[in-house]
């Protein structure tokens, strides 16, 4: 099997290749999709992909693995033929036996991947092929079916079917279906006798299989013998047999009668035998009629046989015909009714005439002689000449016919024979009507008036004559005189024995017609609609109408007339009425008999009319370049036509192009004299104007259209093509074409071109402008080799218009100028070293630098002079800028100087220095000082390259308050071995002077670099300046540039409740913009920010601003309805006043009172609207909704249509009484007693907030003064005795909570302190030094101090707001931030230490921790109760102290935290006036410091901690920082006021730090001062401390910033001197630590009570290396929780 399967795709194999020869890749048959295959015979698989020339042939399965050979299970031929080998059912794998695979041919032509195909092993299985016997009657059909397994039916197939062993040929009636199947059609008894089998055959292993045999059962059905029923008559016998002649054994025979069983009995008898069956009647009758089956069924089928029987019967009468009577008119039946079998036929005969019949005729059977199913005869209406004798004949072929005779007789019941149907009558004349009658006598005729009979005794207006006259009777009813209540149906009835007649007789009564009903359809002002309808036409047709009309007070002679109005119509227009008057109408009706009498009289008034005449006297004025001022007069008086209610302005631009189409604005009327203000015009445009004047009627005409033209302004697009072609290196072309005529918005005054240098460093140079008249300037004196930004505008006598976009151009090379400067120093006996700063202006691409070295003297004794030489040449690459230039003369001199090169040639030579190679070489430095100016962010690097003999040591400082500081070596700072100085990411604190030293035995050498660190500018004050309906203009005033120039300005908007802000570029140059296309009446919300070569900086705070207008009104001076009647109202909307925006839509609901569906109409306000279709006299509500772009006004009203008559109708009266009285007391009742209860529970719920925000006030005073108190004053002393001295308060404009868990916050021992600020410390005079961990100072005396600041004022993104220095340089004066401490430095030998960003500690050691957090700001006031009600009296102080309260309720987590102590660990805060804080970049700050950026003005942090159990150990619980561990000689580093004397002070009296300069003694008294007085001492403010001068700065107004970076320190042993009683204060005390405390091992100083300078939030603190420390490390902070105030 799989051999032929590979002879067959290798043929195809080599067809494809003839195919398709000139291919390189092809596929052979990549139609193959699955091979199955036996698993005991395998299969080869040839690779579908082929090449040529020949191809590298792969397998792969489908997802991608390569094929690898199994020994005996699968194997890949070198031909690329799959082979699988044949396999055991056990030795199955689906991973190769059951698997899709692919195959690929790859040759130099590429490489191509055949589809996947489907490999399937089969496996051979043990199988058996059933086939069952079957049943079939003679001549039917036979099936046989192979029955295969289903395991193995999807791979075997019949192949072959046998008869008794000799395979069956299908033929004849033998077939083989495709499934298998055998087919034996009209089968034959001989076909039982063999035995069938089927034979199978496997698909892929060709194994087949025979069935067992099955045999056919034939069955025989009975045949019967055809029978017929002979002709029967009543009485004779009847035998009749059912023979089967064939079928198979035994055989049931039975017999049915109309479908039912016949059982023997009533003269019916059957006998049955083996294969026959009879019927035996011995008397036939009438009711054998019927059906009868003989059935004949044995196990093969059951069938049967029917023949009817039919029983003749003679005829014969069951009804007989007698004498009848009939009516004249009447239905009459002649009965006669017969039977027999056949049914018998009946025919009827008629002989006219009374005597006896001579000759009968047959009846003619019409529409009114019928003869009914039982044989009777129908006369539908008798006549006379149905008189006679009638015979009823009956036969049907039986025995003999039979016959009856009968006689009828016709009665004439009374009738009318003559009467008139109508006829007509003249009102008040007489009218006789006469009938006459028939018929049987005797006869009466009585008379009828409709349904009243008439008793001419009872009304004497009648009377009634009866006459015989021969066969007829002859009647008269007389009317004396003819009444309108005759023109009825009057009815004679004549009446006799056999029935009665009547004579319906209209009587038409004439008359002239009533006067019709005349309504007022419409009213105008000169016309009006008349509907009439006339009611009663006095019975004769109406000939034409009249209609009289007069003014109400004349009379009736002074009528003006319609005459012969056509009848045909009912309704008319009375026109050229006069506008406002009062009329009277009425009308007449004709017919042939006369006039009507005239209709009632209605009176109406007409309407006003619009104006006839226009606005007088218009004129236009330019105003802006936007709008026109318009001024008129009112029409004239006798035109008006009404009350003057407005104006309609109508304007159009005139401009070529324009559409020509009129805008329309309304104002209302005024006064005689007007003056409207048209806005929003096109600039430069000339505009057509036209005034109407409208009233209630509306709009009269237009005026003349008088033309104007709004002023000029700038223009509006920048000229096109700008381009810019560099010629010289100094010198550059710009042209440009004009701008669009349509945006000049005036008359092209000139252009002007503006362009500014970019420099290298990102800075722009100075901005210059060239104005001109032609469309191309030459821009000359330009700077060479620089890159410039171009702008070229257009401007006209309103000023400069838009700039276009930005052009960028670079001028071309030139030589380069000289080296800005050079240096020349001895680096060897014989050799020396030139250094050089490139080129102030480089002028293009420095390509290499040439040195030149000259010998003035060149050896020759003093005095000779010699020829000159030429220098020696040396060049070296352009970043290089320096050359060691050896093999000189010791002792001799020598002349440097060094020039640049560029592309454009040689530049100028640098000044010439004189050097002398020296035997030992001072230590000099070859690198420049200077200042470097960088973007934050960015590295930075400071080179300190030196020279000399021995090689030199570099050190670098970095400038402080009184001495530099050595430059730290971090991951910040990093000092490489060329001495160079390497600051990563630089920050605004990294701003400042630093100084390199070179120092060798022979000396020493000095540079000084001043950095300047470039941040993002701050953010600029926004203001709105002007709103119109429109436009929004906005003003600011820009913040810190950052040290580099602002580029521009983005502007964002947005609509005030959507978030989509649309952004503005704005010019650096501008202070102000419009904001154009603005919705009416519409808040925004506006905010901007500014943009330098450093990135955008800081956006403003968001202010909003509201566009002019409002929602639209409706006027109530307007009537809303000018006209009503029974089924229109028509509405006047020009009431509506549009606020100041257009009206956008109006919409209308109506529905008549009591009802709740409302009908909607949607209109203009410009439009009037017609509600139709109402009902007469009904109330309707109505509703009417406005909207613009401000929003949207409502108004209702009531009215109500008029009655048919055109009368008003009353109010709407309730009809049910007491119970309506009952529901309006309800309806009123229910919103008063809800008001009242909404009222009291309001009330309830205020009381109660008040009380709690009281309380909440309360407990936040009390939080806010612990915050301060307890950071000045030990947790155990209770705090007595008056205030000395000013104090502080926090005061934190605006708030709002975010609380959140403080982990890994460790217990710190004791409550903390802080030193508290007075005002003496604000002095000008004193140094900030002291004060530089402390407390930073924040006055306007201070600006120009040398300590660092914090200036809230100037807080940069991305830096934290922190000290800040003054950048010492001659030529910049802007401030610097800086987010290090310069530290004291206690003695000479002792390096400074300083206090980064990254949470380093300048000491730990004996339990003392020294941390960082961030400050917060604080302000001094100079009595703390006055400041604290100054915050109590604000709104925002007051949500201050209620977040600040509900802050603390958040606090009290655990009844321990009501004692617990309070730590400020982080605050950015401001004033309500300064601009808002925003948090620095630090990596390694917190979250909120690093990545928030608040829009709320403030942010404070405190932290919570409860007392602990082992607070007696608390001096070995101190958290110690990770990354550092200090030795106590560092200590001698710390600020002077934060050195516990106790501390400093060893036991045998001697100081650790033995050098402490005058000042630092100072302040150390000052701090020995505070631990003896406790936490809050102050000092007089006109005192002056130890050596701290006092300026009489006033404390009151200075401000104070707490420290940005805190520090933990010991407070003094418990042996020093008690503190004295702190100053009272109104808050509560603390309450003390109930923890007492325990003996202490440690020695003096570390025991005790610690003071508390903060912790930052997210420090990484772990417990000290002290066993007891160590020991309690789990519990430290177990209650600590870090609340923050945002």
């Amino acid at each position: 099997m799989w051999l032929v399967t590979f002879l067959l795709l290798l043929d195809s194999l080599h067809k494809a290749r003839f195919e398709d020869v000139g291919t390189s890749l092809y596929f052979v048959n990549d139609s193959l999709q699955q091979v199955t295959f036996s698993s005991s015979v395998g299969v080869v698989v040839p690779c579908p992909a082929a090449g040529s020339p020949s191809a590298a042939l792969r397998w792969y399965l489908a997802t991608g693995d390569d094929i690898y050979d199994v020994p005996h299970i699968r194997h890949v031929h070198a031909n690329g033929t799959l082979q699988l080998y044949p396999f055991s059912p056990s030795a199955f794998n689906s991973f190769i036996h059951d698997n899709d695979y692919f195959c690929t041919a790859e040759n130099a032509a590429g490489k191509i991947r055949s589809p996947n195909i489907r490999i399937k092993a089969v496996f051979r299985e043990p199988y058996t092929v059933r086939v069952e016997d079957q049943r079939s009657m003679r001549g039917n059909v036979a099936v046989f079916k192979c029955l295969i397994p289903s395991s193995v039916q999807e791979y075997v197939s019949v192949v072959s079917w046998e008869k008794d062993t000799v395979s069956i040929t299908p033929e004849n009636r033998f077939f083989i279906t495709s499934h298998g199947g055998l087919y034996i059609s009209d089968v034959q008894k001989e076909d039982a006798l063999s035995t069938y089998r089927c034979i199978t055959k496997h698909k892929y292993s060709g194994e087949t299989r025979q069935s067992n045999g099955a045999r056919l059962s034939v069955t025989v059905p009975p045949l019967i013998q055809p029978f017929e029923f002979p002709p029967a008559s009543i009485g004779q016998l009847l035998y009749i047999p059912c023979v089967v002649s064939s079928g198979d054994m035994p055989i049931r025979i039975t017999w049915r009668k109309d479908g039912q069983v016949i059982i023997s009995g009533s003269g019916v008898t059957i006998e049955s035998k083996e294969f026959m069956s009879s019927l035996q009647i011995s008397s036939v009758s009438l009711k054998h009629n019927g059906n009868y089956t003989c059935i004949a069924s044995n196990a093969a089928a059951t069938v049967s046989r029917e023949r009817q029987l039919i029983v003749r019967v003679p005829p014969r009468f069951v009804v007989q015909p007698n004498n009848q009577d009939g009516i004249y008119g009447k239905a009459g039946v002649l009965n006669c009714s017969v039977d027999g079998y056949p049914p018998p036929k009946v025919m009827w005969k008629h002989a006219k005439g009374s005597g006896n019949p001579q000759q009968y005729h047959p009846v003619p059977l019409t529409g009114r002689i019928q003869i009914l199913p039982n044989s009777s005869l129908l006369i539908r209406h008798v006549l006379e000449e149905d008189i006679g004798y009638y015979l009823c004949q009956a036969s049907n072929g039986v025995g003999t016919d039979i016959s009856k005779a009968m006689f009828l007789t016709v009665k004439i019941p009374a009738m009318i024979t003559s009467h008139p149907n109508t006829t007509i009558a003249i009102k008040g004349h007489a009218k006789e009507l006469n009938c006459t009658a028939r018929g049987e006598r005797p006869i009466i005729i009585r008379w009828e008036k409709g349904d009243t009979v008439i008793d001419p005794d009872r009304v004497m207006r009648y009377a009634i004559a009866t006459k015989d006259n021969g066969d007829e009777v002859v009647s008269t009813l007389k009317l004396k005189p003819a009444d309108r209540g005759d023109s009825v149906f009057f009815s004679c009835h004549a009446i006799n024995s056999y029935g009665e007649d009547r004579g319906l007789i209209q009587l038409t009564v004439q008359e002239p017609p009533d006067p019709p009903e005349l309504e007022i359809r419409e009213v105008k002002a000169r016309s009006m609609n008349l509907r009439w309808t006339q009611r009663f036409d006095g019975n004769s047709i109406i000939t034409g109408f009249d209609i009289e009309y007069k003014n109400k007070s004349d009379s009736w002679d002074f009528k003006q007339s319609t005459r012969n109005i056509s009848p045909t119509i009912n309704q008319a227009n009375i026109v050229d009425l006069h506008p406002a008057s009062v009329y009277s109408i009425r009308m007449y009706s004709f017919n042939k008999i006369g006039r009507s009498e005239p209709s009632k009289e209605l009176t109406i008034s007409t309407e006003e009319a619009a104006p006839d005449g226009p606005p007088m006297d218009v004129t236009l004025q330019p105003v802006t370049s936007q709008s026109i001022q318009v001024t008129w007069k009112a029409p004239k008086k006798e035109l008006q036509n009404g009350v003057i209610r407005g104006y309609q302005i109508g304007y159009r631009e005139n401009s070529p192009g324009s559409n020509g189409q009129y805008s329309i604005v309304e104002m209302k009327a005024t006064g005689d004299s007007e003056v409207y203000t048209l806005d929003n015009l096109k600039k430069f445009a000339q505009y057509g104007v036209v005034v109407q004047a409208f009233n209630r009627a509306g709009t009269g005409p237009s005026s003349s259209e008088i033309n104007a033209t709004t002023l000029e302004d700038v223009p509006s697009q920048p000229p096109e093509n700008v381009r810019a072609l560099s010629i010289t290196s100094d010198v550059a072309v710009i042209s440009w074409s004009e701008p669009p005529r349509s945006t000049l918005n005036g008359v092209l005054k000139g252009y002007r071109v503006i362009f500014w240098s970019l420099y290298v460093d990102g800075e722009w140079g100075e901005m210059q402008n060239i104005t001109t008249t032609r469309e191309r300037v030459e821009l000359r004196g330009m700077e060479k080799f620089t890159n410039y930004s171009v702008q070229v505008l257009a401007y006209t006598q309103a000023g400069d218009g838009v700039r276009s976009s930005v052009l960028y151009i670079q001028t071309k090379e030139d030589v380069p100028g000289p080296p800005a400067g050079i240096k020349a120093v001895p680096s060897s006996a014989s050799s020396v070293v030139v250094s050089w700063l490139p080129p102030t202006k480089p002028n293009g691409v420095i390509r290499k630098y040439t040195i030149f070295c000259s010998s003035p003297g060149s050896g020759q004794p003093h005095g000779f002079a010699s020829a000159p030489q030429a220098p020696s040449e040396y060049e070296t690459s352009p970043e290089q800028l320096f050359y060691r230039i050896a093999h000189l003369n010791r002792g001799q001199q020598y002349l440097l100087w060094v020039a640049a090169v560029t592309s454009a040639g040689r530049g100028n030579s640098s000044e010439k220095v004189t050097i002398e190679p020296a035997g030992k070489a001072p230590a000099k430095i070859i690198s420049f000082g200077g200042t470097v100016t960088t973007p934050w962010m960015k590295d930075v690097r400071l080179p300190c390259n030196s020279v000399g003999d021995p090689a030199p040591t570099v050190k670098w400082t970095k400038d402080s308050e009184d001495s530099p500081i050595p430059v730290s070596l971090d991951g910040h700072r990093l000092i490489h071995t060329n001495g160079t100085l390497l600051l990563r990411a630089v920050k605004a604190e990294d701003s400042g002077y630093y100084t390199c030293t070179a120092t060798n035995t022979g000396g020493f050498d000095t540079i000084i670099v001043n950095l300047l660190v470039q941040v993002p500018p701050d953010q600029p004050r926004l203001t709105v300046s002007k709103t119109s309906a429109s436009s929004i203009t906005l003003t600011w005033i820009p913040g810190d540039n950052g040290g580099s120039s602002i580029r521009g300005f983005v502007l964002q908007y947005s609509v005030d409740n959507s978030e989509e802000w649309k952004d503005v570029f704005i010019s650096s140059s501008e202070r102000s913009f419009k904001l154009d296309s603005l919705k009416c009446g519409t808040w925004y919300k506006v905010k901007l920010a500014a943009k330098n070569s450093v990135g955008s900086g800081r956006i403003s705070e968001i202010i909003e601003a509201k566009t002019h207008g409002r929602e639209p009104s409706f006027s109530k001076d307007q009537h809303l309805f000018t006209h009503i009647n029974s089924t229109h109202a028509r509405l006047n909307l020009q009431g509506w006043n549009n606020g100041g925006c257009p009206i956008t839509a109006i919409v209308l609901e109506y529905r008549p009172k009591g009802t709740w569906a409302w009908q909607g109409v949607r209109a203009n306000s410009s439009t009037e609207v017609f509600l139709t279709e109402l009902r007469e006299a009904t109330w309707y509500e109505l509703r009417m909704r406005a909207c613009n772009s401000a929003g949207c006004g409502n108004e209702t009203a009531q009215f109500a249509t008029l009655d048919y008559d055109g009368s008003t109708i009353p109010p709407i009266k309730s009809a049910q009484g007491e119970g309506d009285d009952v529901k309006k007391l309800f309806t009123i009742g229910c919103p008063v007693i809800l008001a009242t209860l909404g009222v009291a529970l309001l009330f309830i719920v205020r009381k109660k907030r008040k009380e709690k925000r009281l309380k909440r006030l309360r407990d936040a005073k009390s939080l806010a003064e612990m915050l301060i108190s307890k950071n000045n004053r030990s947790f155990d002393t209770p705090v007595k005795g008056p205030p000395q001295g000013p104090r502080l308060h926090i005061d934190i404009p605006r708030v709002q909570l975010l609380i959140e868990d403080k982990e890994g916050i460790k217990q710190l021992g004791d409550d903390k302190a802080t030193i508290p600020v007075t005002d003496a410390e604000f002095s000008q005079a004193v140094n900030p030094q002291s004060f530089c961990t402390g407390v930073s100072l924040h006055h306007p005396a201070l600006i120009q101090s040398t300590g660092p600041l914090i200036d809230m004022s100037d807080i940069r993104p991305g830096t934290n707001p922190v000290s800040r220095k003054n950048v010492k340089s001659a030529h910049s004066t802007r401030n610097r931030y800086s987010s290090q401490w310069t530290l004291t430095k206690c003695q000479a030998s002792t390096p400074a230490r300083t206090l980064t960003s990254d949470w380093r500690t300048v000491g730990s050691q004996h339990g003392v921790t020294v941390t960082e957090s961030d400050s917060y700001s604080a302000s001094l006031s100079q009595d703390t109760d006055k400041g604290r009600n100054s915050m109590v009296s604000t709104e925002s102080a007051s949500s201050t102290y209620e977040e600040l309260a509900r802050a603390y309720e958040h606090a009290k987590l655990e009844e321990q935290l009501q004692h617990a102590k309070f730590e400020i660990t982080e605050c950015f805060i401001s004033d309500s006036s300064s601009d808002q804080m925003t948090t620095g970049t630090n990596e390694n700050a917190d979250s909120m410091t690093s990545r928030s950026t608040p829009s709320e003005p403030g942010i404070c942090r405190f932290t919570a901690s409860p007392p602990k159990p082992q607070d007696a150990d608390r001096g070995k619980n101190v958290a110690v920082p990770i990354p550092h561990r200090a030795n106590k000689s560092d200590y001698c580093n710390l600020p002077l006021y934060t050195k516990s004397e106790a501390f400093f002070r060893k036991a045998d009296g001697r100081e650790p730090c033995p050098v402490v300069p005058p000042r630092e003694a100072s302040m150390r008294s000052l701090t020995r001062a505070y631990h003896t007085q406790a936490r809050h001492l102050t000092l007089d403010p006109a005192s002056k401390p130890l050596g701290l001068p006092h300026p009489g700065a006033p404390a009151a107004t200075a401000t104070a910033t707490l420290p940005q970076r805190t520090l933990a320190m010991p407070a003094p042993p418990a042996g020093a001197a008690p503190p004295a009683p702190g100053p009272t204060t109104t808050e509560p005390p603390a309450a003390p630590s109930t923890a007492p405390p325990a003996p202490s091992t440690e020695p003096p100083w570390a025991g005790g009570p610690h003071t508390k300078m903060g912790g930052s939030r997210d420090s990484l603190l772990e417990m000290s290396t002290s066993g007891v420390g160590r020991s309690q490390k789990q519990g430290a902070g177990a209650y600590s929780k870090s609340y923050t105030l945002v």
